[in-house]
């Protein structure tokens, strides 16, 4: 339905030759939410969706006051509904969805109703991922045999979803050997700024517009979040949450409190995106963000890569936070085209962005959070990742000392640590810590072509000592 737009800010944009419905910031402020300009980026994704989605029903006059009540205390307990863009579903947890929606269209030809108006409400991507398994290795043909088996071994399943990509509306399925969801999502689907046809009131006229709008997600994967580094708001739920989206139900939350995190500087030469990330996620867990928004901004931006951004929100579950949001920027703006989205999608964004105040530049003021931390990049440090858990750092020259330490936890400074066991038919022993397991997490590097490459160099050099 039309938005009831209280605070009459549906505009028109245009870009190039096309015109465009928008729900502008600028004029709601004008029109009675002071101060909203310096809302947290972040919450001025979630405001936006207010505006567009207010029907006195499920979104109300007073929740939309509440976000701009939220700048007084930078907090709230009012609850809101958010309807995100579109759903992402990996096949875990997607195919069951799309079990679901078949046996609603058997329901409803059993009711002697058309099976062909049960579709998702919202666009739907289902990526099979983490899917083809390293049968066959060594060679240059290794990869497409693996894909061909993986087919092979899965043909019901993936003519199951062929068949759903072919019947339903707005459902698309990317294939297998393509990638990791989040990675796909970061690198293909993601527009940063979303359209779809609409009716809206513009000037108190009633028309049928394309209408623009951020682009936000919630999808099956709790690493959904590495495309918060694009400016897309967005975070993993569960399957039944996913599909309550996909079927044009609002998902309900509370106003959220929005940590800052202020970079300064830039990373010294041979740090990587992921010390950077260990050392975030370690202050972040430190701080309590379970429940919050993370957002990052300061000087230090400039000197991230999207890729680099992507990293630190893809983390997100780890520092315990809903997501870890980097704004609109030159940088952006630059990750759209070297990605080869449309030259289309490219210029509404920036000029979409630019007229809601969600473009971030040099001069662009701070905004108001709830709490800040901060962090001079030239201060991070090699590190790594455990013993055990991911969000465990350890700074690379206190690996040794620190398995040591690990060890005599482990196992206690007596005799079951230095205890060593003869190998049957060699001239050796073995006991513990003498083999050392390192592993390169793929959901957080894929991302980033630095490490991706530096992974790859790495195991070489080791393929090459054998």
């Amino acid at each position: 339905m039309t938005s009831l737009d209280s605070f009459k800010c549906c505009k028109t944009l245009k870009v190039g030759s096309k015109t465009y419905a928008y729900y502008s910031l600028p004029i709601a402020e004008k029109n009675g939410l002071k101060g909203i300009s310096r809302l947290p980026f972040s919450l001025k994704v979630l405001l936006e969706n207010l505006l567009r989605n207010e029907d006195g029903r499920t979104v109300t006059k007073d929740d939309i006051k509440a976000v701009a009540e939220w700048m007084k205390t930078k907090t709230s307990d009012h609850e809101i509904a958010f309807r995100p863009a579109r759903v992402l579903l990996q096949d875990f947890t997607g195919v069951p969805c799309v079990v679901d929606l078949a046996a609603m269209r058997d329901a409803m030809k059993n009711l002697g109703g058309d099976p062909k108006k049960i579709n998702p409400l919202i666009p739907v991507d289902l990526v099979i991922d983490h899917s083809v398994a390293v049968s066959f290795y060594g060679n240059k043909d290794a990869f497409k045999k693996n894909v061909d088996e993986e087919y092979r071994q899965n043909q019901e399943r993936y003519e199951f979803l062929k068949w759903a990509q072919r019947s339903f509306d707005n459902f698309r399925v990317v294939p297998p050997g393509t990638g990791i969801c989040h990675q796909v999502n970061l690198e293909y689907l993601a527009r940063t700024v979303w359209t779809r046809k609409d009716k809206v009131t513009v000037d108190g006229k009633q028309a049928s517009m394309e209408v623009a709008y951020p682009d936000t997600l919630v999808g099956t994967d709790s690493h959904t979040t590495m495309v918060n580094g694009l400016a897309v708001l967005g975070w993993g739920v569960g399957g039944i949450e996913a599909e309550a989206a996909m079927l044009g139900q609002p998902l309900s939350m509370v106003l959220p409190e929005v940590i800052g995190f202020k970079l300064s500087g830039r990373l010294k030469e041979g740090v990587t995106a992921t010390d950077l990330v260990l050392t975030v996620t370690q202050m972040l867990r430190a701080r309590g963000v379970v429940g919050k928004f993370v957002e990052f901004f300061g000087p230090g931006l400039a000197h991230l890569t999207i890729a680099d951004r992507a990293t630190l929100g893809n983390m997100a579950p780890e520092y315990g936070a809903t997501c870890g949001f980097s704004p609109i920027d030159d940088d952006t703006i630059k990750y759209l085209k070297d990605t080869a989205r449309p030259a289309e999608v490219v210029s509404l964004v920036a000029a979409y962005a630019k007229a809601q105040g969600m473009y971030r530049i040099k001069t662009t003021p701070d905004p108001v959070f709830t709490d800040v931390l901060k962090l001079d990049l030239a201060t991070v440090e090699p590190s790594l990742a455990g013993p055990k858990r991911p969000q465990d750092r350890i700074t690379l020259r206190d690996v040794k000392s620190g398995f040591t330490t690990s060890m005599e936890k482990e196992f206690g400074k007596g005799g079951e640590l230095h205890k060593r066991s003869k190998v049957e038919g060699r001239a050796y022993d073995l006991g513990h810590g003498d083999a050392v397991i390192a592993a390169i997490t793929s959901c957080t590097n894929t991302s980033n072509p630095n490490v991706m490459i530096g992974a790859g160099l790495l195991a070489r050099k080791a393929a090459a000592k054998g």
